[in-house]
């Protein structure tokens, strides 16, 4: 019940300031700190749950605590750029606010190792990974520790310089930050190589468990490679990119709180399926519609002079055409690829009811039935008993 008491606690906390950074928000940042707000309460609700439902599991109050300190750190930067810079004064505490702010975001990132580690059931992978636990809280108490005493001006509050920052090692200590920063880095890291040999070693229920967060995981790498390469080659996606990042992290704590709580983790295979195939098939018809796009003005520049609608108009169209061909073939690419046991199991059974629409013989149906049952449940034995008709009453009338 205590457990319980100080989960909720540290909710509503998180939604405190979590809400309480809206109004001390300029207006053209709430695109990005709403969605940012709402990955830290989804964070500390779905750790509130679990330590609900599961106290003796860690993976609850790391989610929490990951939860608070991001809205700590969200609510401090904004308090303390009112209350220093925007309107001088009023507020109190405004350096006290930037301290907070100069520190508090380490530890949320250095607690992300400590949740692949633990992942699912709050247990290390074996004893030899044990040291890893207490290099990693060296590192999260050394380095904000080291970032709260590094003096200069705070990252992203407008030059507001830490209060307690040591001026005369300035370049000592914000050279030390750094590599707690990068150990951190490699500690993470280290840890999601925990979580692959875990899958590997797993089976049942705890591979279904990991192969959530693994889904999670992989989702939010790619949404951060796409987003990185086309700011790259593109331009102009700097907040676009936050934001979608932001919304892809909003993957990581569900999919943890539906795989901790074992709530239906038969259809993470359904879900992974879908997303290959769409995936794959919204890059497809992008690329077909961006080909008719340029082919079709390129065309028309030629023949008239100047470009058309019509190119974007006949390119819909053909997108719009070719969408179920293009889906029911990769479709049946992925299921023969990645799901070869479940595709045959489905050609055996389409072969089988075409065969049950033809035979007449019950004793060739028979063979037929038990040797589709082999092959695509593979039991250890299989047989059919079929009930005699039951013989007519004595005075019944046929």
């Amino acid at each position: 019940m205590r457990a319980h008491r100080l989960a909720w606690a540290l909710w509503i906390l998180t939604m405190l300031c979590s809400v309480l950074s809206l109004p001390l928000a300029e207006q053209g940042s709430l695109i990005v700190l709403v969605p940012l707000a709402a990955w830290t309460l989804t964070s500390s609700t779905v750790g509130t749950i679990i330590v609900s439902r599961r106290p003796e599991n860690p993976i609850g109050w790391i989610l929490c605590a990951i939860g608070f300190l991001w809205a700590c750190n969200i609510f401090s930067g904004l308090y303390a750029i009112q209350a220093l810079v925007t309107d001088p004064g009023p507020l109190p505490a405004g350096e006290v606010a930037a301290w907070v702010a100069t520190w508090v975001v380490f530890p949320a990132y250095g607690l992300l190792a400590y949740l692949f580690l633990l992942f699912p059931d709050g247990r290390l992978l074996s004893p030899r990974w044990h040291p890893l636990l207490w290099i990693g809280s060296v590192l999260i108490v050394a380095g904000s520790a080291v970032w709260a005493l590094t003096p200069g001006p705070i990252a992203g509050l407008e030059g507001i310089r830490n209060p307690l920052g040591i001026e005369g090692y300035g370049a000592t200590l914000e050279f030390a930050g750094q590599l707690f920063f990068y150990a951190v880095d490699v500690l993470v890291l280290v840890c999601v190589v925990s979580v692959y040999l875990r899958l590997r070693r797993a089976s049942g229920e705890e591979r279904q468990q990991i192969e959530w967060l693994v889904y999670a995981a992989a989702l939010l790498g790619i949404v951060v490679v796409v987003g990185v390469v086309s700011d790259l080659f593109f331009g102009g996606f700097g907040w676009w990119l936050f934001l979608v990042v932001i919304l892809a992290f909003l993957g990581l704590p569900i999919s943890i709180g539906v795989a901790v709580l074992r709530y239906r983790l038969y259809d993470i295979d359904i879900i992974i399926n879908r997303t290959l195939v769409y995936g794959s098939l919204t890059a497809m018809l992008v690329l077909v519609y961006v080909g008719c796009v340029i082919g079709l003005q390129y065309i028309l520049r030629g023949l008239t002079g100047e470009e058309s609608q019509l190119a974007i108009v006949a390119s819909t169209l053909v997108v719009a055409a070719l969408f179920n061909p293009f889906r029911r073939r990769v479709q049946a690419f992925i299921d023969r690829r990645f799901y070869r046991r479940k595709y045959d199991a489905r050609k055996t059974l389409e072969g089988f009811s075409a065969k049950l629409r033809e035979e007449t013989d019950i004793d060739a149906l028979n063979s037929e039935l038990l040797a589709t049952v082999r092959e695509t449940v593979q039991p250890e034995h299989a047989s059919l008993w079929l009930r005699p008709d039951a013989a007519p009453k004595s005075g019944q009338a046929n």
